[in-house]
């Protein structure tokens, strides 16, 4: 017992981190790298494997801090040798249902970055592999872990606004780069790996954030621009998506043309009041140590009161601990990371798709 416990510290591996592995499959998704050096701390769970072919990203894995044994040039064979409970898929989107596909029937937990997929069949074919095989399939939104995004919907789910008629987001910066220099661009420009452009690299984050307000809408009107042709000549690089709901409206702007310094603030508007940011408004209320309004209340109603934040819990606040925790307490995802969500998601996008080539609104749900 005693030598195994020296092994552990030796290893400077936390002796509650054993209770379940975790592997990255890929480094072609950049996102990776700001999350690898937690992982490797091994705090959470037991960093087990890197899996990569490409002498470039596995350089950079070996400079993040990999050590050479745990990269491996397959990951079949690294979830092979080295059974993990969790693997993370880095890979371009497309890509997320191949690993669903193998991992699903070995019970491992798969969790992927954002979007689930590039196509909703692909997105259905996940959500049918998790539901036979009984594991957790999570999609990884760097959103998810702020904690306004969450006072904002306890704030409309306590109805502090009132019904929700309106929302608005803008998401997006100047462009992810060139393609012809950088191997995440490459693909992330590519219609079949990534399902799109700006549309689906944008639009997922803020498509999944309505979706998770104010549900399903009857119908998905979107339009998209090519304003950088030279630059991305396969795919949208601006798109608007309109969702039509019964009794209200979604006006969600991805883009990849923003100018540097974009103010960007998700807006929801309410019978009752509204949410812009983390700036909370209601018809006649005085915002905290206001010394003055405009004539007729203006004023007050523009400045709002700041919303009531509070820290995530640990269990919230990163996506790893999250699942984990998820794991252990045998509780399904909710959130932003629920499978179903992310399907809903993933059909709203599909409807967008169709609207750009048809010219017209696409009603839901997709038959």
């Amino acid at each position: 017992m005693k030598k195994a416990i020296g092994f552990l510290l030796l290893l400077g591996l936390p002796l509650a981190a054993q209770e379940y592995k975790i592997a990255v499959v890929s480094g072609l998704h950049a996102h990776v790298w700001s999350h690898l050096k937690r992982m490797l701390k091994n705090d959470v769970a037991q960093f087990v494997g890197f899996a990569e072919n490409i002498p470039e990203l596995v350089e950079q894995a070996k400079k993040n801090g990999v050590p050479e044994n745990l990269i491996f040039s397959d990951y079949r064979k690294m979830i092979e040798q080295t059974k993990p409970d969790i693997v993370w898929a880095f890979t371009p989107t497309n890509q997320h249902v191949e690993v669903v596909r193998y991992c699903a029937p070995r019970g491992i937990h798969v969790m992927v970055e954002k979007p689930l997929s590039a196509t909703l069949k692909e997105a259905r074919e996940i959500q049918a592999l998790a539901k036979k095989h009984n594991i957790l399939v999570m999609t990884n939104f760097g959103s998810t872990w702020q904690a306004t995004n969450w006072a904002v919907k306890a704030a409309v789910d306590a109805g502090e606004i009132g019904p929700v008629w309106r929302l608005h987001a803008v998401q997006g910066h100047g462009g992810p780069g060139d393609p012809k220099t950088s191997l995440f661009v490459r693909w992330l420009a590519d219609p079949v790996q990534n399902g799109g452009g700006a549309l689906v690299d944008f639009g997922c984050y803020i498509v999944n954030w309505s979706l998770w307000l104010k549900g399903l809408p009857e119908s998905v009107y979107a339009s998209a621009n090519h304003l950088k042709p030279e630059l991305y000549p396969k795919v949208e690089d601006n798109a608007t998506i309109i969702l039509n709901y019964k009794d209200g409206v979604a006006i969600l702007e991805a883009s990849w043309d923003l100018p540097p310094a974009q103010r960007l603030g998700n807006e929801v508007y309410g019978m009752k009041g509204s949410i812009v940011g983390n700036t909370i408004r209601k018809p006649g209320q005085r915002p905290s140590g206001a010394q003055s309004q405009a004539p007729g209340g203006r004023g007050r109603q523009q400045m709002g009161d700041q919303l009531p934040v509070t820290p995530l819990p640990p269990e919230r606040a990163e996506p790893v601990t999250y699942m984990v925790h998820r794991l252990k307490t045998k509780q399904p995802l909710d959130g932003p990371s629920a499978l179903d969500l992310n399907v809903a998601t993933m059909e709203v996008l599909e409807a967008a798709k169709m609207s750009i080539k048809t010219g017209r609104a696409i009603p839901l749900p997709l038959k």
